[in-house]
């Protein structure tokens, strides 16, 4: 699911969405496109299982597009006495530093702290009681526990380094800038995920080739909406008995049906209007937003030497200011959402935002002229009566509904770290219903372009050089590497096809993009809007740099190959425009050709 796109445009015969109509019937559908259905996806076609998966928006466009980016043990959950998901998602991050070292990366991680033995007698009740009581600040010999336990968590199989405690003196030489009133700096490692729209697509791409080179035992497609249940078109919805549903292609308008034996929702903070669809009401969720805002800010950037600073605010949130390449991505805020409406980051938590890099860096001054992006999303949490959300457990569970059809499987909660150990076990669940058994674990399977990606920076550098030409530099291919992992070998031997036509060249509007690249995506990524490529393919809205050149630009050249008109090109860069601003604060002015 995701954020409502109301853009409707003339069907130009998507082969995603023609896979579903052709065989319109699958042992599995999944609901929902961000990346716990997406995984699920993927182990199920990696068991042989006849899956199929619809995304009402565009992959990852939801909460897991809208995430801090970081892939973490959770070490906030362990005063909560979620020792069980902390362990979890301690051995997932150090797995996914194994099986997608392209994306996911180790990071150093600082904590600031102002006293020494606040909170102790506090934290301990609300681990006993689970009532959060009156806000006090963590000190440094709670912060001390709880990272001696993370780092016990991490002894098996761990990839990072253990956890470093320094005093004032030793705190201020390495981060100058903080602020000068604290007593300790407590340093450790997570890990991140520079660019989480790019993994959830290769992990759908790793499902797809799963099943088969035609797509036979694995199809997905995004902009595919559920209707309802039950079928009301008047036409065969296969050769398959189980559950009806009726299915809308967004782009297209077209109605179809579909049939699944077991259907497995996935959507989200958007389960229980799913399930409505669906005929059968849950309540299940209770969401809360949470925003981030990106900064081109030098001066804070340098402040933080390359290091995430992750704290405790004065309400008791906890915050993070977070270096990701040349800008600085702060967050993040935690309300009860309103589902009626689009999740959108408001003046408020950008106020909220300033507040926070005040409070550990003083004497830095941030305005609203630098704030390059701005996102927000709804987390998938359930149910709950804490008065502070910040309390909420992340952890998941998964509700059955016996239906007339087939059984209804739906997620509840569930983050980024732990998709993969989700998936499994939603994945087992399903399979136990199809009476099925498990033919191989994904715990050590390498995702997409993490296959061979090089283990040290010299290996790296060998790859890049191996992969350089002449029409094509070091910072061509690094970009390549960066984007695909080592998948950049199959959109290389794309980029150099003799048979191509027009040969490849950089576009004007930059250099991170090429005509062949963008023809690439458009044959093989599921391009729906033009917007995707900006948000969801590339990082480029993200770090702010859509110019009006640009969409143009891009525009014209998806135009060929996604079979756009003039009136749908004009609508895409209109529709690109309004997405930036209304949901990412991004204001871009282009003069349509």
């Amino acid at each position: 699911m995701g954020q409502k796109d109301s853009a409707r445009t003339p069907a130009n015969d998507r082969a995603s969405v023609q896979k579903l109509r052709t065989r319109r019937h699958a042992q599995v559908l999944i609901i929902g496109g961000g990346i716990n259905g997406v995984g699920t996806f993927r182990d199920l076609a990696l068991q042989g299982v006849d899956v199929a998966l619809v995304e009402r928006g565009d992959y990852c466009q939801g909460a897991s597009g809208a995430s801090s980016h970081m892939i973490h043990g959770g070490i906030r959950y362990l005063e909560n006495g979620e020792f069980r998901l902390v362990q979890e998602s301690v051995v997932e991050r150090n797995r996914l530093l194994r099986i997608a070292p392209h994306y996911v990366k180790p990071l150093q991680t600082t904590i600031p702290i102002f006293s020494t033995f606040s909170g102790v007698l506090a934290a301990p009740m609300r681990f006993l009681t689970h009532k959060q009581g009156k806000h006090t600040e963590r000190g440094a010999f709670l912060i001390k526990l709880g990272l001696s336990m993370y780092d016990f968590f991490s002894r098996d199989g761990g990839t990072v380094p253990r956890h470093q405690f320094r005093g004032r003196k030793r705190a201020l030489a390495e981060l100058p800038r903080l602020h000068p009133g604290i007593k300790y700096a407590a340093t450790y490692f997570d890990a991140s995920v520079h660019n989480p729209e790019r993994l959830t697509l290769d992990v759908l791409q790793d499902g797809e080739k799963a099943g088969g080179a035609d797509g036979h035992l694995a199809r997905a497609s995004n902009y595919v909406s559920l209707v309802s249940m039950g079928g009301s078109t008047g036409s065969a919805a296969g050769t398959g008995t189980g559950t009806t549903v009726q299915l809308r292609d967004e782009l297209s308008g077209e109605v179809f049906d579909f049939t699944a034996d077991v259907i497995v929702n996935t959507t989200g903070a958007w389960v229980d209007l799913t399930n409505e669809a669906m005929g059968a009401a849950s309540s299940f969720m209770g969401g809360t937003k949470g925003s981030h805002i990106v900064l081109d800010h030098p001066e804070l950037l340098a402040a933080c030497n390359g290091r995430e600073i992750f704290f405790e605010h004065t309400d008791g949130r906890i915050v993070l200011i977070y270096p990701m390449g040349d800008r600085v991505l702060v967050g993040t805020t935690d309300v009860d959402a309103d589902m009626a409406e689009d999740a959108v980051c408001t003046e408020a938590e950008i106020d909220y935002f300033f507040d926070l890099i005040g409070h550990v860096f003083p004497d830095i001054t941030v305005d609203r002229g630098q704030i390059v992006y701005t996102f927000s999303g709804v987390r998938p949490l359930p149910k709950h009566d804490a008065t502070q959300p910040g309390f909420v457990s992340r952890d998941y569970r998964i509700e059955r509904r016996a239906g007339a059809g087939g059984a209804v499987l739906s997620l509840v909660g569930g983050k980024w770290t732990t998709f993969r150990a989700l998936a499994e076990h939603l994945s087992n669940d399903v399979l136990a219903e199809l009476g099925m058994e498990r033919k191989l674990s994904t715990a050590k399977l390498a995702i997409g372009g993490g296959a061979g990606f090089p283990d040290s920076e010299d290996g790296v550098q060998r790859w890049i050089k191996a992969h350089m030409s002449a029409g094509r530099d070091a910072a061509r291919v690094t970009g390549l590497l960066t984007r695909y992992g080592t998948r950049a070998e199959e959109v290389i031997r794309f980029l150099d096809d003799a048979n191509a036509g027009e040969a490849d060249r950089l576009l004007h509007s930059t250099r991170e993009l090429s005509t062949r690249e963008l023809e690439f995506m458009a044959a093989h990524e599921q391009i729906g809007h033009l917007v995707d490529v900006l948000i969801r393919r590339t990082s480029l809205a993200f770090r702010g740099l859509v110019t009006g050149e640009l969409l143009n630009e891009i525009a014209d050249i998806l135009s060929g190959p996604l079979g756009w008109d003039a009136a749908r090109r004009a609508t895409e860069i209109t529709h690109a425009q309004e997405v930036l601003q209304r949901f990412h604060g991004v204001r871009v002015h282009s003069l349509v050709a």
